[in-house]
């Protein structure tokens, strides 16, 4: 399957951390933002899960914690959004 956007970052999940695969996850898109490497619209959470090779389950409930946090929103019909401070 051809992926059909690149992310801007990288995403490495490590099998040898006790930290859960979604923690991870939101924990490198979290520095991502915070280092300024997102910005404007997120790709949508079947292009992360493409670029990735990541579950769906697991991509959506990292950016769950992001929206949790307050970092992320997302508009209904329209995408995930990085938040403005």
């Amino acid at each position: 399957m051809l992926c059909r956007v690149a992310l801007p970052f990288t995403i490495t999940v490590r099998e040898d951390l006790p930290e859960a695969t979604y923690k991870q996850v939101a924990r490198q898109v979290r520095d991502a933002l915070g280092g300024g490497d997102i910005e404007g619209r997120l790709p949508s959470l079947m292009d992360f899960t493409e670029a990735t090779g990541l579950a769906v389950n697991t991509v959506r409930r990292a950016i769950g914690v992001l929206v949790d946090e307050g970092l992320v929103k997302t508009v209904p019909g329209r995408g995930m959004f990085v938040r403005q401070a």
